[in-house]
């Protein structure tokens, strides 16, 4: 089964000003989930900004993304399934 491409919106009060040693250990608490929950969910990247962040992950369904989110602790404020991509190249 393809993985299917979602962005995931998270709530997360003032991350935009958490240091390195707290993002690489939230980051690392993600991993962790992710390894217990096996090849139907990945991470790809992230973007932090003010109270949010913007998450990319490749899952076979919505439910195992919020699965991710319960397990732990981070919100799944929104999740967008991705269906269609387009960048500058587009327009040739």
């Amino acid at each position: 089964m393809a993985l299917k491409k979602f962005i995931i919106e998270r709530d997360i009060p003032e991350v935009g000003t958490f240091e390195r040693e707290q993002l690489r250990g939230a980051a690392a608490k993600s991993n962790e989930v992710l390894e217990q929950l096996g090849s139907d969910i990945q991470w790809v990247e992230s973007y932090v900004a003010g109270d949010k962040t913007f998450c990319v992950y490749l899952a076979k369904d919505e439910d195992i993304i919020h699965k991710h989110a319960e397990i732990s602790g981070f919100p799944a404020t929104k999740v967008t399934e991705v269906t269609k991509m387009i960048d500058p190249t587009t327009a040739a």
